[in-house]
């Protein structure tokens, strides 16, 4: 099992100890509201616990009981360090990954407690609890809207915060990248339970009190279920996804697990271009679907043990088109079938199906371009055997400008350097290497987009009658 890399379990102790500076002053303050406090993070508890309704479904994602109204409704009502700890106690016993278990609500205690505890104290700077109003008094709106948005903006960038630093210290992914995708996908959905939270906050200081504030809860635990019928038709999705790749494997052996590859490393890309996080699910979406049009093409041509006539290369050329007919219904793949059609398209116009060049290539089929010759340069077939990583991003290098997107070829040399890459097998009994592996060129005129030699060919299958101006491609020595 893979453990906790050191830099992340120092940013864990670093956010514990922030978190417990918030709670600790709430442990002695004579103006601590116990009761309102106990109820709360009660009721925040049991929120926790959503996921393991059986109204729910047993499909729940893990973590959607995260019921901010009720942690917004303490900011509203509570000293920030009491509203600090409303979140811990859910939080220590809510559901989530069994790997690091532990670590995790650990993690999440600490991040909700600061967050709370900085949201309540921008709150508190600007006037709310006055505007809130009390027993005796109405609330003062409109103006008490706007202490309540900035504590809700509070609350979101803190967690954003959190977040964009769990990711750079346990995935290595970039802070800035990772820091704007969380407040962009975050910030509608925070505003929404902060409107939430400041109902409840409005109704427990009415003469009504607690029960009626319980009231908000039923339409959030209506948005709950409905979140839970997305995720079922999400892993619907993915399911759909995984069948077709599991096909082409099947179909094309000498290349299983390519295309998961592929879809990792457009992904690997797209983080070091800032791509906020619904690009980056639905480029990998396009990197693991981008050879699905194999499935239109002759089993015998793709097994072939043997050079390809010009008419059977031309068949193989057409998968693209094959790939980009059989997901143009699939509306949730977005970009992802345009990246499928032209992802051997050129910089230089001299790819298929369409000669596209420069920009006019959409961005994820360039994405994709990259990726898939990085793959195979560097996975061991039984026909070839592969080549060092530095030496394919030599090859890459080599060839941006004219083959690949420049752009694209650096985004990956730079999270090389971050995370780096393991480099795998693909076919179920590789051969025992055939000698020495010379260097091959990586880009020659007329060769086609995302065929790199991924290594010298040596065995009979793989040498391809091209024909003049048509080397032998990167992926099993032909086209695709």
């Amino acid at each position: 099992m893979r453990t906790v890399p050191s830099r992340a379990r120092v940013c864990v102790l670093c956010a514990v100890v922030v978190a417990v500076c918030c709670v600790f002053p709430a442990l002695s303050a004579p103006r601590t509201p116990w009761g309102v406090v106990a109820l709360l993070a009660t009721l925040y508890a049991l929120c926790e616990q959503a996921p393991r309704c059986p109204l729910l479904g047993r499909d729940a994602p893990i973590g959607m009981g995260s019921f901010f109204p009720v942690l917004l409704a303490g900011v509203f009502l509570l000293p920030p360090e009491a509203a600090a700890l409303v979140a811990v106690p859910g939080s220590l016993v809510g559901q989530v990954e069994r790997r690091h278990a532990w670590t995790r609500r650990t993690w999440r205690a600490a991040e909700l407690a600061t967050a709370t505890f900085c949201a309540a104290a921008a709150y508190e700077a600007l006037g709310g609890r006055q505007a809130l109003g009390g027993p005796g008094s109405a609330p003062d709106f409109p103006y008490g809207l706007l202490p309540a948005a900035a504590a809700t903006l509070v609350l979101g960038l803190v967690l954003a915060t959190f977040g964009g630093a769990i990711l750079a210290t346990a995935e290595r992914r970039p802070f800035g990248a990772a820091w704007r995708g969380l407040v962009a996908r975050s910030l509608g959905p925070h505003l929404v339970h902060g409107l939430a939270g400041l109902m409840m906050a409005v109704l427990w200081r009415s003469p009504y009190g607690a029960p009626a504030a319980l009231l908000v809860l039923l339409p959030m635990y209506l948005s709950c279920w409905v979140f839970a019928q997305y995720h079922r038709e999400r892993a619907a999705h993915q399911a759909t996804i995984r069948a077709l790749v599991q096909a082409v494997d099947i179909k094309d052996e000498y290349t299983r697990g390519h295309s998961e590859r592929v879809g990792s490393a457009s992904v690997l890309i797209a983080r070091e271009l800032g791509m906020d996080e619904e690009r980056l699910e639905v480029l990998r979406f396009a990197g693991i679907l981008h050879d699905v049009g194999k499935l239109g093409v002759p089993t015998r041509v793709l097994r072939k043990d043997g050079p390809l006539t010009p008419e059977e290369r031309r068949v193989i050329e057409l998968h693209p088109e094959y790939g980009h007919e059989m997901v143009r219904g699939i509306g949730f793949l977005g970009e992802a079938r345009a990246a499928i059609l032209h992802h051997h398209e050129r910089m230089d116009g001299s790819g298929y199906p369409y000669g596209l060049s420069g920009d006019r290539i959409p961005e994820f089929a360039r994405v994709v371009a990259v990726a898939d010759a990085f793959d195979a340069m560097t996975s061991t077939r039984c026909y070839s055997r592969a080549r060092p990583v530095a030496v394919a991003v030599e090859e890459l290098q080599k060839c941006a400008g004219r083959q690949f997107d420049p752009r694209m070829v650096r985004a990956l040399v730079r999270a090389l350097d971050r995370r780096g890459w393991r480099p795998a097998v693909t076919a179920d009994e590789p051969a025992a290497p055939r000698g020495n592996v010379p260097p091959a060129p990586a880009c020659r005129p007329g060769l086609p987009a995302g065929e790199v030699r991924g290594a010298q060919d040596t065995a009979p299958r793989a040498a391809v009658n091209a024909g003049p101006g048509r080397p032998v491609a990167g992926e099993r020595g032909r086209a695709g």
